[in-house]
């Protein structure tokens, strides 16, 4: 059970680690965003801890804040599915300025991604970075997710007040025929959830479909 055990840590590992790197670079959106008059409240990614449990099967877990009320799916893995809460809400679009930020700032070579959560707080997202690596930084998520938001971001009201430039000009000189695969989402755009107070086990380690 060694191999497990190890591979049980790696998992949970990276999750705190992906996390909390988004959760860095959403302090430094927020930085940016807030004193703009009329931006508002900004997305706040909450921190995801690790924990060690000897006694347990999975000894390692991980474990947060808990969140209480409507659970939304702000932007998807792969860009195909269409979320009108995401489109309409205010959240919503500032959650898809802050990718479009984070995108320009690395020079697209990086992108939060799976972003959603209660309100302005967000939780188990992703990340997509080129396939070298952003700064020694690789991501969880598929290079495709970051061509698929090239060619279908929207920008919005507050990617204007930030002063992002259009992806489309860009899209265009840069798109090529691909063909990827990506895993299948749930249909609804939003779901209800309550992440409660406790250890979570990470989801590749237990899921019968890794």
């Amino acid at each position: 059970k060694d191999d497990l055990v190890q591979k049980n840590y790696k998992l949970a590992l990276q999750e705190c680690y992906v996390q909390n790197t988004a959760r860095e670079y959403a302090k430094i959106y927020a930085a940016e965003a807030e004193p703009l008059e009329g931006f508002g409240e900004v997305p706040e990614i909450i921190p995801i801890f690790l924990v060690h449990r000897p006694a347990n099967n999975i000894p390692y877990a991980t474990v947060e804040e808990e969140l209480i009320g409507e659970f939304v799916k702000y932007s998807v893995r792969d860009g195909k599915e269409v979320n009108f809460l995401r489109r309409d809400s205010e959240a919503g679009q500032k959650c898809c300025t802050f990718q479009h930020w984070v995108y320009e700032k690395t020079n697209g070579s990086l992108l939060v991604t799976d972003l959603q959560g209660v309100g302005m707080k967000l939780t188990d997202v992703g990340i997509a970075t080129l396939a070298k690596g952003y700064k020694g930084f690789k991501g969880n998520c598929s290079i495709s997710f970051i061509e698929q938001f090239r060619a279908l971001h929207q920008c919005n009201k507050y990617c204007e007040m930030l002063g992002l430039k259009s992806l489309r000009s860009t899209h265009q000189k840069q798109r090529k025929p691909t063909s990827t695969k990506s895993k299948t989402l749930p249909n609804s755009p939003t779901i209800k959830k309550t992440v409660p107070k406790k250890a979570r086990e990470p989801r590749d380690f237990i899921s019968s479909e890794h």
